[in-house]
């Protein structure tokens, strides 16, 4: 029995791995204040299940292709033919999959916590991981510098923003 996945599995992995994330998108951007939303975003399991896929396909890769990505004269046109490789596009897939969730997790919290306007934020999260980081910070500025209150009017230390 070979641990090494085929490429149906590793088609099948693909598919599952993008459907898997999706609900906690969905719950994020359109019911954030549900309390299941908030109930469900608290746990790590999401985000260890797709870890663990990652592991499984990333000590499953080639060996060889392992060595090429440790190489510190790694070419990027080396590079992309590494990733014309299924077996390493799933496991940078499932990479991508786990820590664009990670960020957007981040991003719905800061939203939670501090009142500020997400929906977007994540919807670019989902789509363009840095992207969506990005436009929280700007987001974020704007909501702390003009429509929160001062803490202390009276206090003479300049605003964080």
């Amino acid at each position: 029995m070979s641990f090494v996945p085929t490429a149906i599995d590793l088609q099948n992995i693909f598919q599952v791995s993008n459907l898997v994330v999706l609900p906690f998108w969905v719950l994020m951007v359109l019911l954030p204040n549900w309390a299941v939303t908030q109930r469900v975003m608290r746990s790590y399991i999401p985000f260890a299940a797709l870890a663990c896929l990652y592991v499984y396909l990333f000590v499953t890769v080639d060996s060889s292709i392992v060595e090429a990505f440790s190489d510190p004269q790694l070419k990027l046109d080396t590079l992309a033919g590494m990733f014309a490789n299924s077996h390493v596009m799933a496991t940078g897939w499932t990479h991508f999959l786990v820590m664009d969730l990670f960020v957007g997790r981040w991003i719905y919290w800061q939203g939670q916590d501090h009142g500020i306007f997400i929906r977007h934020s994540l919807a670019l999260c989902l789509f363009a991981g840095p992207l969506g980081l990005l436009t929280h910070f700007f987001t974020a500025a704007i909501v702390q510098r003009f429509f929160q209150p001062e803490e202390n009017s009276t206090s003479s230390e300049p605003s964080a923003v």
